[in-house]
């Protein structure tokens, strides 16, 4: 009777601790895929209308260049399409399209998945939800309800680009949370030094900390490198004094992007230096925000392009970097990361290091800790 009590006990345990976090299996899938649930049906002519006047004519993806004449065809042309700045072709998503009815507890825990949900008999209108972790972990899913392909080709073209945006700053988010368990100490303690903070993986070894002077403005350098294996991945970390809000645009990240990293970045052949590409892959620019808002909802400017050596080697690859403002100190501080990786892809290493600049926090925002 003992037995069966405490057997009893420990089963209803089990029960209640499911109800407060259920167990999950992990997710199924490597960064930046995703599967797309969806039917892949003709468009319709009204559709083709909307289509042709937004001006998404041509599917130009990563490994292909097609006339957009599906469902399917559109929401690849978003999702697929080519990430901006890189030396290569390569793709912001590999994706995987089933229809619904094939969409089984076989493909569920995959650890991105887009749902186009279209049924009139269900909805009416168009609605948008966002779930994590439903069916495995870590999981991201975007569910569309729609009641026709029509109103869901609308919201597509309208919203897909911020659909897209959407996974992409989830992939960064889980990459954060890895970093969170093993940082380069020192690096982070120099940096600390200077009222920030940059969670800077462990392989990354730690080259310089250094004040250097350029065009007159003295300049705070950390400088980290992971050059295990084919790939060298570089973050550096640099800090001038505020001036003006035009220290913000463009034009004025990129040159002080050529007068810092053009004085440290060399090659073997005497008086080589690091540059930026402006003339067939120029450099862009956004605004863009914290991955969580809890950590100060800041505003930077993100800078993609890429990079190359001037009077050298033919060498070069891609860089993203955010620049921030330090209220506290009067500094415009930008956190940037850069690849070298001849002949290999580099869109998951690139964005793996892009993480750790989302982490970059000023002292205002330590001291609320």
């Amino acid at each position: 009777m003992k037995k069966v009590i405490i057997y009893f006990s420990a089963l209803m345990l089990l029960i209640s601790c499911g109800k407060s976090e259920r167990l999950l299996t992990s997710a199924t899938g490597t960064i930046y895929e995703c599967l797309v649930v969806m039917p892949d049906r003709p468009l319709s002519e009204e559709s083709r209308a909307a289509i042709e006047q937004a001006g998404v004519l041509k599917a130009t993806g990563s490994a292909y260049q097609e006339a957009v004449s599906t469902t399917w065809g559109l929401v690849k042309n978003t999702m697929a399409a080519d990430m901006p700045c890189m030396p290569q072709m390569e793709p912001y998503f590999v994706l995987t399209q089933v229809p619904m009815g094939q969409f089984d507890s076989y493909l569920k825990p995959t650890r991105n998945i887009l749902i186009f949900d279209i049924n009139k008999e269900k909805y009416t209108t168009v609605k948008a939800k966002t779930a994590r972790d439903q069916w495995s972990k870590p999981q991201a899913v975007y569910r569309i309800q729609a009641p026709d392909d029509e109103s869901a080709v609308a919201f597509w073209l309208e919203h897909g680009e911020e659909v897209r945006e959407w996974f992409v700053r989830e992939e960064l988010a889980r990459q954060i949370r890895f970093y969170r368990a093993n940082t380069n100490k020192k690096a982070r303690t120099l940096l600390q030094q200077q009222g920030y903070d940059c969670l800077i993986p462990e392989d990354y070894m730690l080259l310089m900390d250094t004040a250097v002077n350029t065009n007159g403005e003295n300049v705070n350098v950390l400088w980290c490198c992971n050059s295990k294996g084919p790939m060298r991945r570089d973050i550096i970390i640099y800090s001038t004094p505020y001036c003006s809000q035009e220290q913000f645009s463009q034009e004025a990240i990129c040159t002080r992007r050529d007068a810092v990293l053009g004085r440290l970045v060399s090659a073997q052949v005497e008086g080589s230096h690091m540059g930026t590409e402006y003339k067939y892959f120029p450099p862009i620019s956004r605004q863009v925000r914290a991955l969580n808002d809890t950590i100060g909802g800041f505003y930077a400017v993100e800078t993609r392009g890429l990079w190359k050596i001037i009077d050298g080697e033919a060498m070069g690859g891609p860089f993203v970097s955010l620049t921030r403002l330090d209220q506290v100190n009067g500094k415009v501080v930008t956190a940037e990361t850069f690849l070298f990786a001849s002949g290999q892809k580099k869109r998951n290493a690139l964005r793996q290091a892009e993480a750790i600049l989302y982490t970059l926090e000023m002292p205002n925002e330590r001291q609320r800790k």
